[in-house]
Formats: C-alpha cells, sequence, structure tokens
C-alpha cells in the first residue's frame, strides 16, 4: 500500500510551499481556494474521455492521451493565448525535450468557462505568493495515462522539473490501477517525500525551482478491463510562454 500523501490546511499554504517547495491540498480545499462547486469539477470531468492519442512518446508506448492550452493570468484576469506547439529544453525533458509538440487544443468551452478562470486565477494567486505578484504564463494538459497494454508511465522522462515556476497536478480519476506513486525530491539534496494521489481534485503544488518530481508507472488490477489514471497539469511561468528562444 502506498501511503496517503500528507495535507496541507488551506491557511498554511503559504508557508509550506516557502519551508518545502511542495504542498498537497484535497478536495475541499481546492474548491474553496478556487470558489468551485460540485457541477464545474463535474462539467469538465467527460473531456478526459475525449483525449486524442500523444504522438510524440519516445519510447515507443501508446498509454498516454493529452491535450494543450494557454492562457494568461494577471491578477483576476484570465485570457486565451493563441494555441502553440508545447516545448522543453532538454535539460529539464531529456525524452522529450528540444522539439516543438502540437497537441490538439482544450476543449473550446473551457476558455470562456468562469469556473476555469477562478481555478487559474487562484492558482496564479498561489504563484504570486511564491514569485511576486506578475502576469503569468499557463499551459494545460489534461493527461490520460492507461495501463491497457499492461503498464502505463505517467512520467516517461523520469524524476524532472519543467522549467517553469509553479506546478499544478490535479489527480482526476484512477480507476482499476495499481502504481502511479508520486514522489517529490528536493533538487538541491537527498531529501524526500513519497506518496500516492487518490481523492479525485486533489492537487500537488511544487516550486519547480527547489523541487523535482515523478510518478511511477500504472498496471491494471484487473486485466481486461479498463486502467487508466487521469490528471490535469497546470503550469504557471513568468515572462513568456516556453519555447526555443526563451531557454534559459
Amino acid at each position: 500500500m502506498h501511503p496517503p500523501p500528507p495535507l496541507t490546511a488551506l491557511p498554511d499554504l503559504g508557508a509550506q510551499l516557502a519551508s518545502a517547495g511542495w504542498a498537497v491540498l484535497d478536495r475541499a480545499s481546492v474548491k474553496r481556494l478556487a470558489g468551485l462547486g460540485e457541477a464545474a469539477l463535474a462539467r469538465w470531468q467527460p473531456a478526459w474521455d475525449d483525449l486524442p492519442p500523444d504522438r510524440y512518446l519516445r519510447d515507443g508506448g501508446r498509454y498516454r492521451r493529452r491535450r494543450h492550452g494557454c492562457f494568461v493570468v494577471d491578477g483576476a484576469q484570465v485570457r486565451a493565448a493563441p494555441q502553440r506547439p508545447h516545448w522543453q529544453p532538454l535539460d529539464y525533458n531529456a525524452l522529450h525535450g528540444g522539439i516543438e509538440r502540437h497537441f490538439e487544443p482544450l476543449p473550446p468551452d473551457w476558455a470562456a468557462d468562469a469556473d476555469w478562470q477562478r481555478l487559474l486565477a487562484a492558482l496564479g494567486g498561489v504563484a504570486n505568493g511564491l514569485r511576486g505578484v506578475q502576469p503569468w504564463f499557463v499551459e494545460a494538459h489534461p493527461f490520460r495515462i492507461d495501463a491497457d497494454d499492461g503498464i502505463g508511465r505517467p512520467t516517461p522522462e523520469g524524476a524532472h522539473r519543467d522549467g517553469v515556476d509553479l506546478v499544478a497536478v490535479l489527480l482526476v480519476a484512477r480507476a482499476n490501477v495499481r502504481g502511479g506513486e508520486t514522489r517529490v525530491f528536493d533538487a538541491r539534496g537527498p531529501q524526500g517525500v513519497r506518496f500516492q494521489l487518490a481523492e479525485p481534485w486533489s492537487v500537488l503544488l511544487l516550486d519547480d525551482d527547489r523541487v523535482i518530481h515523478e510518478s511511477t508507472p500504472i498496471q491494471p488490477l484487473r486485466p481486461g478491463t479498463p486502467s487508466f489514471r487521469d490528471t490535469l497539469v497546470l503550469t504557471f511561468r513568468r515572462g513568456g510562454f516556453q519555447g526555443p528562444d526563451t531557454t534559459p
């Protein structure tokens, strides 16, 4: 059995991120932070059943589906940015870095969804607490990792940083899988924690400058039955979107 995550109370979020570089909020805290109701979460959930295959996997796997969208968050203001390729330098992603990856866009109604905007603005507020008040360049990635072929890898690149300021990993669903343990390590030392996100719409928040992270592979509990792990990964970066012309 994987241990449950150590949870942070919402009033302690800033202090936890400042001291440890990571924090986990449960579903109730995510809803309070962003002012969300159950209707919003239920409205977004079906999108994970309609994710196109990831055509860029370099390990030969067929286990990942995803979409991608970009936004700019400036205080309470959230605006959709033009669709652009996802790009990471090789220093941060040795497996898939250095190439422009063109993914299908998010569902078109998400950009205008007031609850979606509240979620991004609330997490932008968390980023403000880390780095100071400024506009944030946000990339949104809904993922489905399935284990229908026997194994699925949430982070095929291994333990990594993303080259941004704040990473939010929201667990959306787990179905018929074992594994998928989350591991977070100090980027400058041996300290680390390991746990399993299991509650739908709980979130792992990461100060990307201070910690590296990974999730272990998943396998089906009952072979022959659909098995998957759904997440929503949101990255917040200051100064602009990551691209070949913004390599640190």
